[in-house]
């Protein structure tokens, strides 16, 4: 894709969205899990308003996927709308916001919770403005839609923090924030994951092609939609029936992509992997709503699988092809990736053993935290450096 052009003398690091933001939740991703280990182990102990689970939850949903979601938007928006990108200090600004979200929510500075709820959900929806305003401007209505899960987001952020405020404790803000991660993942990579499949397919002079967007895949977000929905506000067996369901559905959705037809291109077949942990954690989330599995299974495969999977795939893409190389991920991001997926499974399976006397959350913990660490190390000088 080709952004629009226009003069920039600014900073190369804040020329466009991906740029920062896709920095910024690397490395954050990267000390995140790190620290959440010590503070379970009670080797740390955090002062900000949310108790330790809480802040974990928290901040690996609405602190790493907000940045992800924003050099995605930034990067994205500007193609959409040959509009000039959002770039410069204005930037900075933004990115400072954040990171003073991060700051605040982990109780540095010592602020109360209100002050710590305004720095933080007041950057998703400034996000938000920014996307709605350069949408209009660039009279782009079809892509307007995607204002309404971003506004969600934003929105179920806001409700996690009043629920800390009023019962000291938060359930339905981070589980309509998930749903919200997880439907989103549906609706942008039901679109991109068979489009990138089918323009490599086409250059490797392939006859058999992915299924072009129609009623089946409309019929399967309506279907997870409805299905994640019931599971944030009403749980139990209809609930777990629906998730079952739409796990089948995206299982199916998927075998029309043509995977197993791109595994010479691992960039592509990580974003066919990442879209797996999507049916799999949802028929595992299912199967813990009639006590066959602990929720934490199905939660870790949709949260560390699908999310942090498919976020790391495109920002490797988004990276490798606006820093002007090729999209080929080479043996580090590959391997980045493979330990993400890996620790997804690891945590869903073996959270609560200690497979060679080690504990399985620092089995997963550490295998995060060394594929984020490998990715960060390929990714950060293409971040910082001008386009080749």
């Amino acid at each position: 894709m080709k952004l629009p052009s226009a003069s920039y003398t600014g900073p190369i690091f804040l020329s466009l969205g991906f740029r920062p933001f896709f920095l910024l939740a690397i490395a954050f991703a990267f000390v995140l899990v790190p620290i959440w280990l010590l503070v379970w182990f009670g080797r740390l102990e955090l002062a900000g308003p949310f108790a330790p689970v809480d802040w974990h939850i928290h901040e690996a949903l609405f602190g790493y996927t907000s940045a992800v979601i924003t050099g995605f938007l930034f990067t994205a928006v500007p193609n959409w709308t040959g509009r000039t990108p959002q770039r410069g200090w204005s930037l900075g600004a933004l990115a400072l916001l954040w990171l003073a979200g991060r700051l605040a929510v982990a109780g540095l500075g010592g602020l109360g919770p209100v002050i710590v709820l305004l720095l933080d959900v007041s950057f998703m929806f400034i996000v938000l403005a920014l996307i709605i305003r350069e949408i209009i401007a660039g009279k782009n209505w079809r892509n307007m839609m995607v204002a309404v899960p971003v506004g969600l987001f934003g929105l179920a952020n806001l409700g996690f923090h009043f629920e800390v405020i009023k019962y000291g404790g938060a359930q339905l803000g981070w589980a309509v924030g998930f749903a919200v991660v997880i439907f989103l993942i549906m609706l942008i990579g039901g679109r991109v994951i068979p489009a990138f499949t089918r323009n490599w397919l086409k250059k490797q002079g392939a006859t058999a092609l992915p299924a072009a967007f129609g009623k089946f895949d409309g019929a399967a977000l309506a279907v997870g939609a409805v299905a994640l929905l019931v599971w944030a506000f009403v749980g139990g067996a209809l609930a777990g029936a629906l998730l079952i369901i739409a796990g089948i559905v995206h299982l199916a959705r998927l075998s029309r992509w043509q995977g197993r037809a791109i595994v010479a291109s691992p960039l592509l077949l990580m974003l066919h992997m990442a879209y797996l942990m999507i049916p799999v954690g949802l028929l595992a989330l299912g199967a813990s709503e009639f006590g066959l599995f602990g929720r934490a299974a199905g939660l870790h495969l949709l949260g560390i699988g699908a999310v942090g999977g498919t976020t790391c795939a495109v920002m490797m893409r988004a990276t490798l092809g606006h820093s002007g190389r090729p999209l080929v991920a080479g043996r580090a991001l590959t391997l980045g990736f493979v330990l993400i997926i890996i620790a997804a499974l690891m945590r869903a399976g073996f959270g609560g053993l200690a497979p060679l006397g080690i504990s399985g959350l620092i089995w997963a913990g550490g295998l995060w935290t060394l594929g984020y660490g490998l990715i960060l190390v390929r990714l950060m000088p293409m971040l910082v450096a001008p386009k080749i």
